[in-house]
């Protein structure tokens, strides 16, 4: 078992943002994998089968199609798809960009640059889960881009606006501690730095997608937990 420790015991602990025959949107806590991993806890996509199957009457199994994916640590808004034809068209959204992920996050320091686009190539060591940022011509390398902007600051620390280019493992987390502001609370890649929050300060907090049927323009938005450290040190709502 991981020594994450949770509150959710069920689906009936989650919060459904948006459901319709086609996708199913939801707000997924901090420290809950999104899928069945090692640790043999309970897991989002199998609650939410759970959730279709009784809720829904369905028998047997039911399908919920897993399109993205955010790290254990990091909360926030996530869409799963009901039907294959829903998954099919989101994994395509996906490749051309019309899929878009904006991210909160609190680092420990203030990034130089007020907006910046970061461009690294990170390798990943598998059986350590440790990902790192190594040169570009690096076997087994993967190029990571992400454009971030500071939102506000108070007493050291920065509210950035993230927007991921690429779908990198840990991405965010490791390429802002390779500029030396990790994400607070991070306690595989923050280093040295101080850690105040309980909880990795990252959180996805926007999601833009079509719907796969109608070709209508969502969005959907979840704040981080305001009243918690460190997303108390600033004034929300924050204009993106």
């Amino acid at each position: 078992m991981s020594n994450e420790k949770t509150i959710i015991t069920s689906y009936k602990d989650l919060q459904i943002i948006f459901e319709d025959n086609h996708l199913l949107v939801v707000l997924k806590p901090q420290n809950v994998p999104v899928a069945r991993d090692s640790s043999e806890d309970l897991d989002l996509l199998n609650m939410l089968k759970t959730y279709l199957i009784e809720s829904k009457n369905k028998p047997g199994d039911a399908f919920l199609g897993l399109v993205h994916r955010l790290d254990r640590t990091t909360g926030g808004v996530m869409v799963f798809a009901k039907t294959s034809r829903a998954a099919k068209r989101l994994a395509e959204q996906l490749q051309n960009g019309i899929f878009e992920k904006r991210y909160l996050a609190v680092t420990c320091g203030i990034p130089k640059e007020k907006h910046a686009i970061l461009k690294n190539s990170l390798l990943k060591d598998e059986q350590n889960n440790y990902v790192s940022c190594v040169p570009i011509a690096t076997e087994g390398s993967k190029s990571a881009v992400l454009e971030y902007k500071i939102v506000a600051t108070n007493n050291g620390y920065a509210l950035l606006d993230i927007k991921l280019l690429t779908g990198r493992s840990h991405q965010a987390r490791v390429q802002l501690a390779y500029i030396g502001t990790p994400i607070m609370g991070d306690r595989k890649y923050g280093g040295t730095k101080p850690i105040f929050s309980q909880n990795l300060a990252l959180w996805a907090t926007e999601l833009r997608i079509q719907h796969p049927v109608s070709k209508d323009n969502l969005v959907f938005r979840i704040e981080p937990p305001l009243s918690e450290s460190p997303w108390n040190l600033f004034q929300f709502p924050v204009v993106l």
